[in-house]
């Protein structure tokens, strides 16, 4: 099947107004993108939850850390960040000895520690500050049913939000450049990273590993094997707006597709990740919501800033991803 093909196969045009007009200029896409955005995610993902008033960063605890004896003066901050003094969450915050700002790779998977001691230290080796939280301290997975507020919205937009709370915070320390932040995440963590891309422009780079249905994956296009969209509102009910249930078995009549949760962080960076033999995260599917976003960054005159890289074996956020993810950084944020 040729990629035009393809594209038709893959529902509304993302280069065509709703009206009809075709997006043939640059000047065209801002519009043309709070149109997608519009389209995309409060049907997906709900609204976000507000903009909070005051988000603080308050330090807890600052110390030497000595397993990472190949990067000279790591120190380890924690923090809570405390927003509208209604929710809270911890970040650590890992700090190499530098004169000037540094780049940042903040991750919400700490409940997972995918990030292991030696990817920190690659992280930290190149240059870069490395914070982390764990975003189930605030939206719970699976979601109790006592959950209060967080019942109101779903999984997803709040993991989301967490990461955009992280930034209001780390974006205020004098170690850290806040024109040079990536966010990342594997698996669900890799759908929140997206959405959090996708949705907040301060990140200049998103990448997200094996992120499947509701991340990277198609729900059109699908491997033997991958994650569906039934599968997603019928195993985590919470991730996602329960709107999409008339879509299950009619995936062809959604309104949109992953490229264009994609197309929404253009012309910012951003990298997928993908594991051959992972068809639950639909490899397939995500190579070609990679094709129909690229578009928007040929468009934008940004064709470098996305990329999609491939490798064998399973489901997993191992070594070889992180370093794909820092090679990449390198080439768009590193400090020249």
């Amino acid at each position: 099947m040729t990629f035009s093909l393809l594209k038709q196969a893959l529902g509304p045009d993302l280069l065509r107004f709703n009206a009809g007009e075709t997006v043939h200029l640059a000047r065209q896409w801002p519009k043309r993108r709070e149109e997608v955005r519009r389209r995309v995610v409060p049907l997906a993902y709900g609204d976000n939850p507000r903009m909070p008033a005051h988000t603080v960063g308050i330090q807890l605890h600052i110390a030497p850390v000595r397993q990472f004896s190949s990067v000279q003066g790591t120190r380890l901050l924690t923090l809570r960040v405390e927003v509208d003094a209604k929710h809270a969450f911890l970040m650590q915050v890992f700090v190499p000895e530098s004169g000037t700002p540094m780049p940042v790779v903040l991750s919400g998977d700490g409940c997972w520690h995918y990030a292991t001691d030696q990817v920190i230290a690659e992280v930290l080796r190149r240059g870069n500050v490395f914070a982390q939280f764990n975003r189930v301290e605030v939206a719970a997975d699976p979601s109790p049913l006592n959950s209060g507020a967080q019942n109101t919205n779903f999984a997803l937009a709040w993991w989301a939000w967490a990461y955009h709370r992280a930034i209001d915070v780390l974006s205020r320390l004098e170690f850290v450049d806040p024109a040079a932040i990536s966010v990342v995440g594997h698996s669900r963590g890799g759908k929140a990273a997206l959405l959090a891309g996708a949705t907040d422009e301060r990140i200049a780079l998103t990448c997200a590993n094996n992120s499947g249905a509701g991340g990277a994956g198609c729900f059109r296009i699908q491997g033997a094997g991958a994650e569906t969209l039934g599968d997603l509102l019928e195993k985590f009910p919470h991730w996602m707006n329960p709107a999409l249930q008339p879509f299950v078995g009619r995936e062809h009549e959604l309104p949109f597709d992953q490229h264009f949760l994609k197309a929404l962080i253009a012309p910012r960076a951003l990298l997928t990740t993908e594991a051959l033999d992972d068809p639950w995260a639909n490899p397939e599917g995500a190579w070609q919501t990679h094709l129909a976003a690229a578009e928007v960054y040929a468009l934008l005159g940004a064709k470098d800033k996305i990329a999609c890289k491939f490798r064998p074996g399973g489901h997993e956020h191992n070594f070889a991803d992180w370093c794909a993810f820092l090679d990449f950084a390198d080439l768009h944020l590193a400090r020249r």
